[in-house]
């Protein structure tokens, strides 16, 4: 239709026209794109745990015994071993009572949030969370107050002045385009302390942060327990596909009966399941792994302070090498794929206007040259 026609322009003509490319063969550190080799510095595959080889062995066994799909949702044609097996795992890694899985990480927090507040509560929402977030607080028609970027003093004063109502405040704890940190110890005190119940995203933690790589509340050293409702992807670091929440054994139960993306889908194939439970154990049995990933970032990091970028207040892994209007966003990723570095450009309304990026994520498989090519690929389009 002519009108469709108009909006791509518009688009386009803004900069914001996005076409994904055709990656031939496994996600790893090297991508092959239109039969050339690239480095890849644009995935959420941390761990390298994508292209491992136990991973993909576990979903082709769980592929033989149980088949290609699951049948139906869970409520009508049954929870498969493999699912309840992947909630156990979760749960034991969480350090929870349980855990229910949805088929994407998007799904798990539009089906949460609406199956915790509606109309009459509050939720509290960080400016910078994942798009997930805000779409379920939307779908819950719960009142919505934003805070300030990780501004902890605003949201305590905001739960004082509450009237009526439940109050659920939810925050990344890892803000997937900066890098930063939500501050959790003062968020966890200020909930306990004004009745509130916080809910947290630990995508981009999990298998990232922690002694044992069990996410930001770990990190902090946060005891389990003390943040009620805890979620999860399972297709980053754990190199599979799904989300998870874990908590107490009522929340689960009340997920499970009210969660409408839990409810009305039909569950996970398998064979997902049982790549995601192998990816969970490599995480516990091969902490090298997240010590290479860290090496990586730090390295990536270092590297491009010294060329004079001011990379924010990046505490992970994720490195924002920001360009400001989308149109050099475009420009710099253009280059660097001249250069066989597969780097997208992030713009609204993904991030705020005025802040493009090229949001740079090592791979713990990537080598110590890797890096230093990136690093190359910037200092001569600067």
């Amino acid at each position: 239709m002519d009108e469709w026609r108009r909006m791509l322009d518009e688009l386009a003509g803004a900069g914001l026209l996005r076409e994904p490319v055709t990656v031939e063969g496994r996600q790893g550190p090297r991508v092959r794109v239109g039969g050339a080799d690239f480095l890849c510095f644009c995935s959420n595959n941390y761990l390298g745990l994508a292209d491992h080889p136990a991973p993909a062995e576990a979903a082709k066994a769980a592929l033989d015994r149980y088949g290609a799909g699951g049948g139906a949702s869970r409520l009508v044609s049954g929870t498969m071993t493999p699912h309840r097996e992947l909630e156990e795992a979760v749960a034991r890694f969480k350090g929870a009572e349980a855990a229910v899985i949805f088929p994407t990480g998007y799904m798990a927090n539009v089906g949460t949030i609406p199956a915790l507040a509606g109309k009459g509560d509050t939720v509290y929402c960080d400016r910078l969370n994942h798009a997930s977030i805000f779409d379920g607080c939307r779908l819950s028609g719960a009142a919505l107050r934003v805070y300030p970027h990780k501004d902890a003093g605003n949201l305590d004063d905001l739960l004082g002045k509450a009237r009526g109502g439940r109050a659920l405040v939810v925050t990344d704890t890892v803000f997937s385009m900066d890098g930063d940190l939500a501050p959790l110890p003062d968020l966890v005190a200020i909930c306990e302390r004004r009745g509130a119940t916080l809910m947290v995203d630990e995508a981009h933690a999990t298998g990232v942060l922690g002694a044992n790589g069990r996410g930001a509340a770990e990190h902090f050293g946060i005891e389990p327990g003390r943040i009620p409702v805890v979620m999860g992807t399972l297709s980053k670091a754990v190199g599979s596909l799904g989300g998870y929440v874990a908590g107490s054994r009522d929340l689960v139960a009340l997920l499970v009966n009210r969660a409408r993306s839990f409810i009305y889908t039909t569950a996970l194939p398998p064979a997902v399941c049982a790549a995601s439970m192998a990816g969970l154990r490599i995480i516990a049995e091969e902490p090298n792994r997240r010590a290479a990933l860290w090496a990586r970032a730090r390295q990536l990091q270092d590297g491009l302070r010294d060329l004079g970028f001011d990379l924010g207040s990046c505490d992970t892994p994720i490195t924002p090498l920001m360009a400001g209007e989308s149109d050099a966003a475009v420009r710099l990723s253009r280059r660097l794929f001249e250069r066989h570095i597969l780097a997208p450009a992030i713009r609204p309304p993904t991030v705020p206007e005025g802040t493009a990026r090229i949001r740079l994520t090592p791979i713990a498989t990537h080598t110590a040259e890797d890096v230093d090519a990136l690093v190359r690929a910037v200092a001569a389009r600067i």
